[in-house]
């Protein structure tokens, strides 16, 4: 929102909860945005906003993210995450002005795949709660586009990182939180899980670029791989976070992930082909811009 913002867009932002804490409520971009109470679940709300206040282009980033979560609560997961992606959908269906719709997916649409890296060409086959909830919302997406015209693009990314994320579920932020307080780093899982890791300021830049060449380069009904291509194991990212913060801690491996995937990680070529798109910042780059951040966080 703060891109858009600075750009001069009229934003308008559906927000379930209010967290005090969080960059939205910190920041002074809350004083330039239309802001409506509400939640993805409640079709007339989102209705409500779409012709109150005109919209045209909308980004679906709403969801239930944390795997977790997902496990232990599935039907709360699928509500956010299926049941809201298709309320967004249908409203913007019936919504005239709608030019795009930009559904912000996973790389855990995929499921787990023999081969790697992702390509978009690729099934969508989730097994577990969070992975499924993504893989219906993506084929649901697809539907509105084939079905109605409606112009939708979805945007598969890897796990997102940067300042701002209030989720200390997540392993960058849990890490960068426990390294400061001087306690030693945990990693649910055994350390040797694969991922991506994608910088949310090269996020909002590929979701930007992508509105803007939706309808000039005629890629409505596409998905998008956006990464920087570098993957890392668990442990690996756990001790370059260390490194950078000068830290003599040592990691607690405690073996604990379940239904997860052992690798993911995606390709962007076509992103790169089509969209003519790259990333702006290395992984050792993301990763010292978000200890900068909530270095300052933790000092207020």
């Amino acid at each position: 929102m703060k891109e858009l913002i600075e750009q001069g867009a009229n934003v308008t932002g559906l927000v379930r909860d209010h967290v005090p804490q969080s960059s939205l409520y910190q920041g002074e971009h809350i004083k330039k945005m239309n802001i409506v109470r509400g939640s993805l679940e409640d079709l007339p709300v989102i209705e409500r906003a779409l012709g109150e206040y005109e919209i045209d282009t909308v980004f679906h980033l709403a969801a239930q993210a944390i795997v977790g979560v997902a496990n232990r609560n599935p039907i709360s997961t699928f509500e956010a995450n299926i049941l809201g992606t298709w309320n967004i959908l249908e409203a913007c269906r019936k919504h005239p002005l709608i030019k795009r719709v930009i559904v912000a997916s996973s790389d855990k649409a995929y499921g787990d795949q023999e081969n790697l890296p992702y390509d978009e060409n690729m099934p969508l086959q989730g097994k577990h709660p969070y992975d499924v909830s993504k893989s219906c919302a993506d084929l649901i997406s697809h539907t509105y586009f084939h079905t109605y015209g409606l112009p939708v693009c979805i945007t598969r990314c890897g796990n997102l990182y940067g300042g701002g994320d209030l989720n200390f579920n997540r392993i960058i932020p849990q890490t960068i939180q426990l390294v400061l307080n001087g306690e030693a780093p945990e990693i649910r899982s055994d350390g040797t899980f694969v991922r991506d890791y994608f910088y949310i300021e090269d996020a909002v830049q590929a979701y930007l670029l992508l509105a803007e060449k939706m309808e000039e380069n005629n890629l409505a009904g596409e998905a998008f791989n956006f990464s920087n291509e570098i993957q890392l194991t668990v442990l690996e990212l756990v001790e370059k976070i260390l490194k950078k913060m000068n830290s003599d801690l040592k990691p607690k491996v405690l073996n604990q992930g379940s239904n997860e995937i052992k690798h993911q990680y995606l390709s962007a070529e076509k992103a790169r082909r089509l969209l003519n798109w790259t990333p702006a910042y290395t992984i050792d780059e993301g990763l010292e811009k978000t200890i900068e951040w909530y270095t300052e966080f933790f000092k207020k």
